[in-house]
């Protein structure tokens, strides 16, 4: 598993670092990712980003660099001045996916969070940048959210870019996790570059090795345990690894009686030691707190980030849920990474330098 613990920018000289933005940035996987990215010599450095979160935005401040004069601005991103941040030469936006999720009432577009979006077309708009890399989750493109997915690909079109979008499978690419998310890469229709996504691997990192190679050393930042019912202590005894409350032969005092017969197969599963962990998730009440294959525990907040592929040195601020939520939101560091150095391979090949943007437009 890739270590992440130089986030400094790659060079000094302008003429090889690509500047980011990023709305939507919560902790910063996606910075991470970027930071690492390397193709010729050639890197990405963070100008700004955005988000509402206090806490993630602590952690950003804590954890990414920033290129002087840049920073993180905290506030809801429908009061975000785009005059009074700097020229980017990209932009990011995992734009927030609730309402496109496989679990919940998936609103999509006309929801709360779905229409979101939008401002990160605001933002290519205003600040026409060379690309952009957008994230949400695969819901996106399933067969009841697909009309949304179109809108959302005919205005990055419109906005002028070629836009290219494929699934990802996390865990082809080295993160110890079944984590499938949406990916769309777009370029500026005057650049005429076309994108592939990057070929996975077949080896596959089980979520033992992640969280044992090397152990978590016990004052790590973010490990604190959490203390469990001594029910839900009984209950995992019963469960074996990568069986859940309801695949597994319970006695009936432990069993749990969900409403209409429904069963959620996240519910109080257990690791398969020998396997990817399953999707990390920010939220959800009992039983969703991804569990060991052997202690008759949840994994803690640094152990979910192991499996995020966050290094240990990167600490998260804020409480433990806020910390959870944090992780579980976030883009894996390592898949971001792979994403970023085939946009960077693409740029870098086709003669792209920063600020190509600003000569083709003006």
């Amino acid at each position: 598993m890739t270590a992440l613990h130089d986030l400094r920018p790659p060079s000094t000289d302008p003429n090889r670092t690509y500047r980011l933005g990023e709305l939507f940035a919560g902790a910063g996987g996606m910075a991470l990712g970027a930071a690492r990215a390397r193709h010729d010599g050639a890197g990405f450095a963070h100008a700004w980003a955005n988000d509402i979160d206090a806490d993630a935005c602590r952690t950003l401040e804590r954890n990414v660099h920033f290129l002087p004069g840049g920073g993180v601005v905290r506030c809801p991103v429908e009061k975000l001045d785009f005059d009074r941040l700097s020229p980017i030469d990209g932009l990011a936006f995992g734009f927030p996916c609730n309402d496109f999720s496989m679990v919940g009432e998936r609103s999509g577009i006309t929801g709360r969070f779905g229409a979101l979006y939008q401002w990160g077309i605001r933002a290519l708009n205003h600040f026409r940048p060379s690309f952009f890399v957008a994230e949400n989750v695969s819901g996106l493109a399933s067969s009841g959210a697909k009309r949304d997915y179109q809108v959302i690909l005919e205005d990055m079109e419109s906005a002028g870019y070629d836009v290219f979008s494929d699934t990802y499978r996390f865990e082809e690419y080295d993160v110890p996790q079944a984590r499938h998310r949406i990916v769309v890469a777009g370029f500026r229709k005057s650049l005429h570059l076309s994108y592939c996504k990057p070929t996975g691997s077949s080896r596959r990192i089980s979520c033992k090795e992640a969280l044992e190679r090397p152990p978590i050393a016990q004052d790590t930042e973010n490990n604190q345990r959490t203390a469990q019912h001594p029910r839900v202590v009984e209950r995992l005894g019963h469960i074996k690894p990568g069986e859940n409350a309801f695949t597994a032969k319970l006695p009936q005092h432990l069993q749990l009686r969900m409403r209409s017969g429904a069963t959620i197969s996240q519910i109080y599963r257990r690791l398969d030691p020998n396997r990817p962990s399953y999707t990390v998730t920010g939220s959800g009440g009992g039983g969703t707190h991804v569990y060991h294959w052997s202690e008759n525990r949840a994994l803690t907040n640094r152990e979910r980030a192991r499996l995020q592929t966050f290094p240990d040195s990167f600490v998260f601020d804020g409480g433990r849920e806020s910390v959870r939520r944090q992780i579980g939101m976030a883009v894996p560091p390592t898949g971001a990474q792979v994403i970023f150095e085939a946009v960077l391979k693409v740029l870098i090949e086709a003669g792209v330098s920063p600020c190509e943007h600003e000569r083709l437009e003006s």
